[in-house]
């Protein structure tokens, strides 16, 4: 049997930036933190459960083609990253084990084996694993945005962590498309000195101040719409017990805003 592998809320950058060497420099504290995590881990999971800030649908959807194909869900960028391929396989048989799961939940689910893998899932795991070889099974979220049914949804998953496979919330600590820049520098300091202390919190502590997030500072100005603060919840509902370690920070992203990924468990 597998340990009992930790999970993880992941900022994942923007655009496609790692093929992009003029970004290169700035993504670098990024890009080190993403590579770093199968280190810690001690081993090769045996998938990838990626739930992407860039899928929503009206049941938790799995993507459950044995070969996912493309989807470039981003706009304005070079060509040659508009050909981009990550060649990692499908997870059907883990599709299947997870929608299960839910159902013994009571949480809606549904299968989509067209569904390709979306930037969400892609930019992140090339860093993560270069070479492909981990199956991945790519996840949305649920229109509504609810946060107790994705922290429910976390909790739906949690067996799947002593079976080998990773779970992973793709999306930012901060995601405001109009307040990059210095427009964004206080608030999301504020935001991220938040977060930082409500995931160290007790874990009954952490829960409710994660349903109750948008009383936090500059919340929606962080987070107009909550999209990408959701995989947070389904990382820390699947490791509701355990403590956070913050695996990455750095406050000059994007021209200087605050972002933080966390890890949930211990390795």
């Amino acid at each position: 049997m597998s340990q009992r592998l930790p999970t993880y809320f992941i900022s994942h950058g923007g655009g496609p930036w790692p093929w992009m060497p003029e970004m290169a420099p700035a993504m670098q504290p990024l890009a080190q933190s993403l590579a770093d995590i199968p280190s810690q881990l001690g081993q090769t999971p045996k998938a990838v459960l990626m739930v992407t800030a860039h899928w929503e649908a009206r049941a938790f959807t799995l993507g459950s083609s044995p070969a996912p194909g493309m989807v470039y869900d981003y706009g304005g960028f070079p060509p040659h990253t508009y050909e981009v391929v990550y060649p990692a396989p499908g997870a059907p048989a883990l599709a299947a084990r997870v929608q299960g799961l839910l159902e013994a939940a009571g949480l809606p689910v549904a299968q989509d084996p067209q569904r390709g893998y979306d930037h969400g899932t892609f930019v992140p795991l090339a860093v993560m694993f270069p070479d492909a070889e981990v199956p991945v099974l790519q996840m949305s979220l649920r229109t509504g945005l609810d946060p107790a049914q994705h922290l429910a949804l976390g909790r739906a998953l949690a067996p799947l962590r002593g079976e080998g496979v990773l779970i992973v919330g793709s999306g930012l600590s901060y995601h405001n498309l109009r307040a990059f820049g210095r427009a964004g520098q206080a608030p999301s300091a504020a935001f991220d000195a938040w977060l930082q202390t409500a995931l160290a919190a007790a874990p009954a502590q952490r829960t409710q101040h994660l349903l109750d997030w948008e009383q936090a500072p500059a919340a929606r100005l962080c987070h107009p719409r909550e999209e990408h603060l959701l995989p947070l919840m389904v990382a820390v509902g699947a490791a509701e017990a355990d403590s956070a370690v913050c695996v990455y920070h750095e406050d000059a992203i994007f021209g200087g805003v605050t972002a933080s990924s966390f890890r949930f468990g211990e390795v």
